[in-house]
């Protein structure tokens, strides 16, 4: 078995790293370059950057901060937020990036997916989807998940299972699945909805939203197909460090890469 990854995720908003819950009510919490610095020293498999207001405010995403991230960290770094076409995809790529995440502008237009795994390849393509619980499972069918742009402020009428299945087909090499119903929670992440959406994918997928304990990784590796988690909260405000999340992964016989 591949050894499953812990992806600490940097929302960034004016150049600072930012968090909420439920997407709102969000804060300050600090400097992108040194916490992916200390993310990096503390274990992590994957850094994510995700400019947060971008495609909203109609913006690029933040070169800058990812080509000084990328001369200090040594992980793979995923960056998305505010991608409009492969001219972003390429000028993110040759900043720093290893792959680029993608939401908004490819649920306007899924033919980018298609263009952008053309050129750069698959395994730069990271199809994100933001989804929220609509419709509950019930004696009339499953639960309905609907996938979400521009930051979960528009709600887009789209089935997220659909839309993750079609993703795969238009060429995207993984899916980031961010729970809006569990964002920022520390409830734990969203079983439901990843079994649903893994259920469909055969390319990795990442599990967001909703990570507050080292049991919570173990949950989501146990009980779904989830290759890789993504935290926020729980390693911005010092709650629980990456290294010691893998070593509870690892006493419960999860595959993890550990720093020796």
């Amino acid at each position: 078995m591949l050894a499953k990854r812990i992806i600490p995720c940097l929302d960034v908003r004016d150049g600072k790293v930012v968090k909420g819950i439920n997407f709102l009510g969000v804060k300050d919490v600090g400097d992108p370059v040194e916490l992916a610095m200390l993310y990096n020293k503390m274990g992590a498999d994957e850094i994510v950057f995700l400019d947060i207001t971008a495609t909203h405010e109609g913006r690029g995403t933040m070169a800058d901060v990812v080509r000084r991230t990328a001369k200090n960290v040594f992980v793979p770094l995923t960056v998305g937020g505010g991608i409009r076409d492969t001219d972003d995809f390429r000028a993110l790529l040759r900043a720093g990036a290893d792959k680029v995440s993608v939401n908004s502008a490819a649920v306007k237009r899924p033919g980018l997916i298609s263009e952008a795994a053309t050129i750069f390849g698959s395994q730069c393509v990271v199809v994100a989807i933001d989804a929220k619980l609509v419709k509950p499972a019930g004696s009339d069918g499953a639960a309905r998940y609907n996938v979400f742009v521009h930051g979960g402020r528009i709600d887009t009428g789209k089935d997220a299972v659909e839309w993750a299945a079609e993703a795969e087909r238009l060429g995207a090499g993984e899916i980031l699945l961010t729970s809006m119903d569990t964002d920022g929670t520390k409830s734990g992440f969203d079983i439901d909805m990843l079994n649903a959406v893994c259920s469909v994918a055969n390319i990795p997928v990442i599990a967001s939203g909703g990570g507050g304990q080292p049991e919570d990784f173990v949950d989501v590796f146990r009980k779904t197909g989830a290759d890789a988690a993504l935290a926020a909260s729980i390693f911005h405000y010092g709650d629980m460090d990456v290294s010691k999340v893998k070593g509870v992964l690892a006493d419960a016989g999860i595959p993890v890469r550990i720093l020796y």
